[in-house]
């Protein structure tokens, strides 16, 4: 049975990534997204690559929208076996600069958006008898870097939703798999908020010195869906330091603290000029 698929933030960066590698298992594809002409083009390169793809308008921070797209897979396909909550925006500040509209902003895309995508397609799941949730985070919400916080807690937040629904649908064969990435090359930064000056252009060079693509990552994704997989953490060197993190958190403290401060003698007194 081919696979269906539906992807929040499908029409660029990760959530493009993951389509195309779907549609090359001939696996059906709807991509939910802002930019419709992105979308409308990420699902006909879902059908030149032998799935078969559609596009349907949706903003996560509207649950109106999500009910509609899974009105639409039902109607289309007659179910949906994955669902990726992968739209997500950043921002970057000090605590004392960062603005309460920024915060609710950013909580309502990364946090809200998952949320909604969950509460909407739970029960048509346990209707199923099956289906699966990827929800997408990052790295940010198991390190917590300075000068990050409401992206920081923005991310934790998915990672905290996902591990109780993994304990809360596992017996209604609800399968979930947190994706915690660090620095690949995406878009992120494009719709980025921040008032640090320069943050955004070394998050750019950030991603792309990094070694692992967006490509990469959503192979990890496909891998975990399949192996029935709750942690997806494709960056090697950022695993281990969350193996440091849980196993000795002393050292860990130690190494984000130094850290810390050089993010801060960097960022934080030009934050202040």
């Amino acid at each position: 049975m081919r696979q269906r698929v539906f992807i929040t933030g499908g029409a660029s960066g990760l959530g493009k990534a993951l389509a195309l590698r779907y549609a090359r298992d001939g696996a059906r594809v709807c991509i939910g997204d802002l930019n419709a002409e992105a979308g409308e083009s990420v699902a006909f390169e879902i059908e030149q690559l032998g799935g078969e793809g559609c596009f349907t308008p949706c903003d996560v921070r509207r649950i109106g929208d999500l009910e509609k797209a899974r009105d639409l897979l039902e109607q289309r396909w007659g179910g949906v076996d994955i669902v990726v909550n992968n739209a997500g925006v950043a921002a970057a500040g000090r605590i004392e600069e960062t603005s309460i509209a920024d915060w609710e902003w950013i909580l309502d895309i990364n946090v809200l958006g998952v949320v909604r995508g969950c509460k909407v397609f739970t029960p048509f799941f346990k209707m199923q008898g099956h289906g699966h949730f990827v929800n997408v985070a990052s790295m940010a919400g198991l390190m917590l870097a300075p000068l990050m916080s409401s992206y920081n807690v923005s991310k934790a937040g998915v990672i905290a939703l996902s591990e109780t629904l993994r304990q809360e649908l596992d017996d209604d064969g609800i399968g979930i798999s947190c994706v915690c990435p660090a620095f690949f090359q995406t878009n992120l930064t494009d719709s980025m908020r921040s008032a640090v000056p320069g943050i955004q252009q070394n998050v750019n060079k950030l991603m792309k010195r990094s070694s692992i693509t967006a490509d990469d990552v959503a192979e990890a994704i496909h891998s975990a869906v399949v192996k029935g997989d709750f942690w997806v953490l494709p960056h090697v060197n950022e695993r281990r330091l969350w193996y440091v993190k849980r196993y000795t958190p002393k050292v860990f403290d130690w190494l984000m603290h130094q850290e810390s401060k050089r993010w801060m003698r960097k960022y934080g007194k030009a934050a202040q000029a």
